[in-house]
């Protein structure tokens, strides 16, 4: 089971995809994908009505929104694969490294991304998105953190390294929350849905050319350990979503030229969907 919103920019239709493939209309459970309806227990509830629920007329032809509305906040994870560290010229965290984008950097997953006035070093960062169900705040162990998980989703980390670096005064948050600058979805897949979410092969491509091509296998802090970890400093709140961190293979490095307009990133994640996304100057 898949999990979509669909539609124009603020006014996405909830939806389902089913185990057939066939999109239904959420509308009838909820009026949104947001933290309410992942704190009533709505994937469940949705895995439930899913049969009788209404075909979503003209769904092939709707936008593809962010799966999850309006999250409170979009917490990062910086380093967080020993050969990104690497190529970043810096050792492996001890501890996790944390950082925020904005929220309202959160669009589809096929929007375009404009290139901001000023940048100089747009950079792409595939990563396994972690969406929270429930209000957590200093879970005993990481144990505890698979309750606390609604699911996952393709995440797209865009950056502006100067901003970032450069201009950052020692906190990436700048360089990091540009306007659409975290592309999320297709689509939201429940946690039940994803066997293996600790062996995931993600990947990205600029204009049809190989960058990054990993698996989250290679995370330093496990999905589990970030969310007990996070949750010691912080409260978080159903919907909030959490980027875990992006393997090599990005501009960054020296390796690659960074994007300019017109550039088109495509980049995914095994058994959670691809996103393609074209610069716009």
């Amino acid at each position: 089971m898949h999990l979509l919103r669909l539609g124009p920019l603020g006014h996405e239709i909830p939806a389902l995809r089913d185990d057939e493939g066939i999109i239904r209309d959420l509308r009838p459970l909820t009026s949104d994908i947001d933290g309410a309806f992942l704190q009533d227990d709505g994937i469940a509830r949705a895995r439930a009505a899913a049969p009788g629920l209404p075909v979503l007329d003209g769904a092939g032809a709707l936008r593809v929104g962010a799966p999850i509305a309006r999250p409170t906040a979009v917490i990062c994870v910086g380093q967080n694969y020993a050969a990104h560290a690497a190529e970043s010229g810096d050792s492996p965290p001890e501890v996790p490294i944390i950082f925020f984008k904005h929220p309202n950097t959160v669009v589809g997953p096929y929007d375009d991304v404009p290139f901001p006035a000023g940048a100089e070093k747009l950079d792409w960062e595939v990563e396994l998105g972690v969406v929270i169900a429930r209000r957590i705040h200093r879970l005993a162990s990481p144990d505890d953190a698979t309750d606390a998980i609604a699911g996952f989703a393709v995440s797209h980390d865009v950056s502006e390294r100067d901003w970032q670096v450069a201009e950052s005064g020692g906190q990436w948050s700048k360089g990091k929350s540009g306007p659409s600058f975290n592309p999320l979805g297709p689509a939201l897949v429940p946690l039940a849905d994803i066997a293996t979410p600790d062996a995931l092969r993600l990947w990205s491509r600029v204009n049809g050319e190989k960058r990054q091509d990993s698996n989250t296998a290679d995370l330093i802090f496990s999905v589990p350990t970030l969310v007990w970890h996070i949750s010691q400093y912080m409260a978080l709140e159903p919907g909030d979503l959490i980027n875990t961190g992006t393997p090599e293979g990005v501009a960054l490095s020296g390796r690659f030229p960074y994007l300019a307009p017109r550039d088109v990133v495509e980049l995914g994640i095994e058994g959670l969907g691809e996103q393609r996304q074209v610069i716009a100057g």
